[in-house]
């Protein structure tokens, strides 16, 4: 079995993905992806932390999280938007297939995969390769031509920032994408 190795940094940021059991579609619907935040509310209000940059795919999304000073416990919050959501879902998750012995045995749902895939943001240019690689990942997965069309991201607070052009990355009209030289979106983990 694996030995899976989690860098704990106080007062850290991190890239978190996670994805839904099977790769299920189960993010594509509105009032889930409701679900979801209303999730990560209850989470930051009980644990807080900040969110500067999050997308919500069909079947993954993708955060950078910062943690308060002195606190390194972004497991538990992985863990308790997963179970929060999940109990959202109820009514729902018995329709979308029977649970295997296996995920019965660790009480796990047919909601999540069960493990996510995290990343120590290490520096400032960590940090806006990750970002661009978050709003750029609609477009990425053919969702939408450009990322101010996808409704489940950050972008247009970022647009609204300053930070990114509203045209950023766009693919309308046969455009190739204005996107800044140091990223590289096949290089990216945890999908």
């Amino acid at each position: 079995m694996p030995n899976y190795r989690r860098a704990y940094v106080p007062g850290g940021t991190f890239f978190i993905t996670i994805v839904t059991y099977r790769r299920r579609s189960i993010l594509a619907e509105p009032e889930n992806v409701a679900r979801l935040r209303t999730a990560l509310r209850q989470v930051m209000g009980e644990a807080p932390f900040h969110i500067p940059a999050a997308v919500v795919l069909p079947d993954h999304a993708h955060f950078l999280w910062c943690l308060p000073q002195g606190d390194s416990n972004y497991p538990r919050r992985v863990g308790q938007m997963k179970i929060l959501f999940t109990r959202s879902m109820q009514d729902q998750s018995e329709s979308l297939n029977e649970i295997s012995r296996s995920r019965h045995r660790h009480r796990e749902s047919n909601i999540w995969q069960r493990r996510y895939w995290e990343h120590t943001v290490r520096n400032e240019d960590e940090f806006e390769a990750y970002l661009d690689y978050i709003h750029y990942n609609p477009v990425k997965h053919s969702l939408t031509t450009c990322p101010h069309l996808w409704p489940f991201s950050s972008f247009g607070s970022w647009v609204r920032a300053g930070y990114h052009a509203q045209q950023w990355g766009c693919r309308c009209e046969g455009r190739m994408p204005i996107l800044p030289a140091h990223v590289e979106f096949s290089d990216m983990a945890g999908e």
